[in-house]
């Protein structure tokens, strides 16, 4: 990695750990410490995603118009505010206005870090850059929470103080480290970016609705979110303590396992699917899911003994890891990929907007099933997860091959325009591939890291 992207992981890692000291003790802050009550505490929670719902949709043009970088500044600002806030919000409306600007800053920090890493890749690079930002923020979450949880103690409100702290001043840093980072301008980027932002005026979202590649992945990836994270804290939960009684601390067990495959086995799983069709690693990702609900399904309605129950529920959640370690080299670089030069940051907005959509479904329709109806749940999230192999063999019909696999660009490129809005087809997309000879040319006049 150059100097700009190491930065770059620096701060997605260390904002990350921030996260990790606090989102997990957010319900008990405000329920039991706080002693607002856990109808308060649920409100709370759903301030801090409805306002990413609400802020989202303007992020991506923001981004395009004026650089990733200044919104990311003022959005790791913003999340400071909120962190330091919440740690001493002792009424509704200051817990309620707090988690909504948090939420807020910390929704827009995804899209303009995961610019960030376009900026500073190559098609070629790409793939490995984004594997490392999610190996590093699975990382600096589950060191936060472990570390966190060692921290706090409920009887005394400023141990929570000082977590909300810590948290705020992780996000301070993230916002000075990148201030040092000096973004690469390519000659093509630079173009499609005036200063007066008159690049984004003639895209928005009709334009990327009339992207049916793009389309396919935003509802492919509302799909892959809705069916396992929008599950874990929610309705595979509830499954876990209700039918396969599961007791709640061997719910921290089934996340450490989970946190510890992807960590383990990230980089191993990186160097086998970098080289291979990205549709295809999706569509296996579709299968593993799928043997998961089934062994889930095992540890709640196979009438096994508690601890084959407890084993099969742990192993549904390991599977769950290996399925992200998966996707992360794939995803979030395809959407970098299908995206038009001046539109970078609103494809990664969508695309996030789309999973944020998801956390918010998923748990209202996931939660109530997998408390009550037992078997339909593990059915239907069955059916969820071979809908993604679906879905995903249908997307790798519109994806040129250097975007389907990204191993075979001949040439090196910091050309994110590799599919056009316009159609969609392949074969126009292909005209400005990152293997074609416009796009090397644009190459040579960027500099390497």
């Amino acid at each position: 990695m150059g100097a700009a992207l190491r930065r770059i992981q620096l701060g997605s890692a260390l904002s990350a750990f921030g996260l990790g000291f606090t989102v997990p003790y957010l319900y008990v802050y405000v329920a039991q410490v706080r002693d607002l009550g856990a109808g308060t505490a649920g409100v709370v929670l759903a301030a801090f995603a409805m306002a990413a719902l609400a802020v989202l949709p303007f992020t991506g043009r923001a981004i395009d118009r004026r650089g990733p970088l200044p919104v990311l500044v003022v959005a790791s600002a913003l999340a400071s505010v909120g962190a330091a806030a919440l740690g001493f919000a002792s009424s509704v409306p200051a817990a309620v206005l707090s988690a909504a600007v948090l939420g807020a800053g910390t929704a827009v920090m995804q899209p303009a870090l995961a610019t960030m890493l376009v900026w500073c890749s190559s098609t070629a690079t790409r793939t490995r850059a984004f594997a490392t930002q999610f190996f590093l923020q699975n990382l600096g979450l589950g060191l936060g929470g472990l570390v966190g949880g060692q921290l706090v103690d409920v009887s005394r409100p400023a141990s929570f103080t000082m977590l909300f702290l810590i948290e705020s001043v992780m996000f301070v840093v993230l916002g000075v480290v990148v201030t040092t980072v000096r973004m690469p301008r390519p000659a093509s980027l630079g173009g499609a970016r005036p200063a007066d932002g008159s690049a984004a005026k003639g895209g928005g979202m009709r334009a990327l609705l009339s992207h049916r590649a793009m389309v396919q992945l935003c509802v492919l990836g509302f799909v892959l979110f809705f069916a396992c994270y929008g599950q874990f804290e929610s309705g595979l939960a509830a499954y876990g303590t209700e039918a396969a009684g599961i007791a709640p601390s061997t719910l921290g067990f089934a996340l450490a396992a989970n946190t510890a495959v992807i960590v383990v086995a990230q980089f191993v799983v990186l160097r086998l699917v970098e080289r291979r069709r990205r549709s295809r690693v999706i569509a296996a990702v579709g299968l593993i899911w799928a043997f998961a609900w089934i062994v889930a399904g095992y540890a709640g309605l196979g009438h096994g003994s508690q601890t084959m129950a407890t084993a099969a529920f742990i192993s549904t959640y390991a599977l769950f890891g290996l399925g992200e370690a998966m996707l992360s080299p794939t995803v979030a670089p395809l959407v970098a990929d299908l995206a038009p030069e001046s539109m970078v940051g609103q494809y990664n907005s969508a695309f996030a907007l789309c999973k944020q959509l998801a956390l918010a479904v998923g748990p209202a329709v996931g939660g109530p099933m997998g408390a009550s109806l037992h078997g339909p749940y593990i059915v239907t999230f069955v059916l969820f997860s071979l809908g993604i192999t679906v879905l995903a063999l249908r997307l790798g019909r519109r994806l040129t091959p250097v975007q389907d696999q990204p191993s075979l660009a001949g040439v090196p490129s910091r050309v994110v325009a590799v599919s056009l809005p316009e159609g969609g087809d392949g074969a126009e997309a292909g005209t400005a591939g990152a293997g074609s000879p416009s796009a090397s040319t644009a190459a040579s006049a960027s500099t390497g890291h």
